[in-house]
């Protein structure tokens, strides 16, 4: 049977804080979330677009308890600061996406602490995000999901030059990030596990989702990837909205897997009904994912304890 948001639970009283959540895929979860009664917090860097996020939400949910929070992921300092106002108030979160990226920049830019950008936004960030959120996801018992893609497949963990300092390339750097979200998912079970956090950590993808996530960031020649890009929408996409599925079934799943991967389950995952998605193997290395985590604290600062 075919999994819909018709299956998700009534969420009231429950804190969802989604990041990049005021378009594409982190909006179409935060609408379908906002309308099963949680409290979402849309976690994004442009006040603008927040505003135009929580009025959209409103105007398909008049009493959803929504609100826009700064949070710029290409710098540390402002996930701390989010982090620190969430730890002020003391309140659980309940269920925590991590959602928000870039992809493909055509060439090497930076975060505000010198990360290069698609690593530092998809992926350090989000891991300073849950470590220092981590006493109000434990006292939630929290869902923690990490967005992955099928990039993850061509994926390859550079350890000796994480941040790509030589040989910029924009695909194998976002495949790297994707890869990494996907096992930091798997680790980050692994220490609840060990640590008795009770956390249940999982990870998804949205398949070949129709957003503005290409457009804003694409290599090689505009005018012959972007047609590349439509011809190939034409055939395996689908809509933000069905992209989104996946993630939310992550995200509200009752029996969920921990450390599991949700996906689209038709051709080559790029689109079709959510279900479990295959994790290669180079995701599943618990040596590497080790060896990334010590990376990710010593560049961050932020430790899990």
């Amino acid at each position: 049977m075919t999994w819909t948001t018709n299956d998700i639970p009534d969420l009231s009283g429950r804190l969802a804080i989604i990041t990049g959540a005021t378009g594409g895929l982190g909006l179409e979860t935060a609408l379908v979330l906002a309308g099963k009664g949680a409290e979402v917090a849309l976690a994004a860097r442009n006040p603008d677009k927040g505003a135009e996020a929580e009025r959209l939400i409103r105007s398909r949910h008049p009493n959803a308890a929504v609100r826009f929070e700064l949070l710029d992921l290409a710098s540390l300092a402002s996930v701390q600061a989010f982090a620190e106002r969430h730890l002020a108030t003391g309140r659980p979160i309940d269920i925590l996406i991590d959602n928000a990226g870039v992809m493909a920049l055509p060439t090497r830019q930076t975060t505000v602490d010198g990360f290069e950008m698609q690593f530092g936004t998809n992926y350090l960030s989000h891991f300073a995000l849950v470590g220092r959120l981590l006493p109000l996801l434990i006292g939630a018992k929290a869902r923690v999901v990490q967005l992955s893609s099928v990039a993850h497949r061509s994926g390859h963990i550079r350890l000796d030059d994480l941040n790509y300092q030589t040989h910029y390339s924009p695909w194998p750097v976002y495949q790297q990030s994707k890869l990494a979200m996907l096992m930091f998912a798997l680790e980050l079970q692994r220490r609840s596990d060990a640590n008795g956090w009770g956390l249940t950590s999982v990870a998804a993808h949205p398949g070949f989702a129709r957003t503005d996530l290409i457009a804003n960031g694409h290599a090689g020649k505009p005018g012959l990837f972007a047609r590349g890009a439509r011809l190939l929408e034409a055939v395996l996409s689908h809509s933000a909205a069905d992209g989104a599925l996946p993630i939310l079934m992550a995200a509200t799943l009752l029996d969920p897997t921990p450390g599991g991967y949700n996906g689209p389950t038709g051709f080559q995952e790029m689109k079709g009904p959510p279900g479990v998605a295959a994790i290669k193997r180079q995701a599943k290395d618990a040596d590497v994912a080790r060896r990334l985590w010590g990376e990710s604290e010593r560049l961050t600062g932020v430790t899990y304890g």
